[in-house]
């Protein structure tokens, strides 16, 4: 099975997250995407960012309708702080038969050269990569590369950042927000 693998904070989850994993899943050779919620890194200072299974949960919520969307929380268990290859040689290991593809956004992959073995991640995965808005093509050392794959997906203008801030003036974010997720976050009086 291939299975694309979506690492984020999620805090929250929003439709722009739903909206590329699914026309990833809907549209190129990936069977599931899997939200992969990234643990707060204890070197980090707390600010705005929830608790790990308040994160699981949204995404749990926002994918619950979706058979081919899932919620990780593969990195919850593993040594911190945590390197993206550790996570692909731990899925790997455990799930042999399957084939782990990254999802990143162009803006990451820009950067991806200073990753913990990334030439062993480009090696050894696929690296799907959808657009962000940026005016002009974001050049990289990778591009070219076989297992890069650009996608055509919907460019989705959307953080969470943005998403928190509103809340906290008071703002209706609910429009770019899973229904479950909404009601969840509303009933947890979150980011106020």
């Amino acid at each position: 099975m291939k299975i694309g693998l979506f690492f984020g904070s999620f805090n929250p989850i929003h439709i722009g997250h739903l909206v590329i994993a699914n026309h990833l899943v809907e549209h190129s050779d990936l069977e599931q995407v899997w939200f992969v919620v990234t643990p707060h890194s204890p070197f980090k200072k707390k600010s705005t960012l929830l608790d790990n299974y308040q994160r699981l949960e949204m995404v749990y919520r926002a994918t619950k309708d979706y058979s081919k969307l899932k919620p990780s929380d593969i990195e919850f268990n593993l040594p911190q702080p945590n390197y993206t290859i550790n996570t692909l040689v731990y899925l790997q290991e455990r799930y042999p038969d399957y084939a782990f593809s990254l999802i990143m956004g162009e803006d990451n992959l820009k950067s991806f050269h200073k990753w913990k073995n990334h030439e062993l991640i480009l090696e050894n995965h696929h690296i799907y990569v959808y657009p962000r808005i940026s005016g002009h093509t974001i050049e990289t050392p990778f591009d070219g590369h076989n297992n890069i794959h650009h996608i055509s997906a919907p460019i989705m203008e959307l953080s969470s950042t943005f998403i928190r801030n509103a809340i906290k003036q008071g703002k209706n974010v609910q429009p770019m927000l899973p229904q479950h997720v909404w009601e969840y976050l509303d009933e947890m009086n979150f980011y106020k």
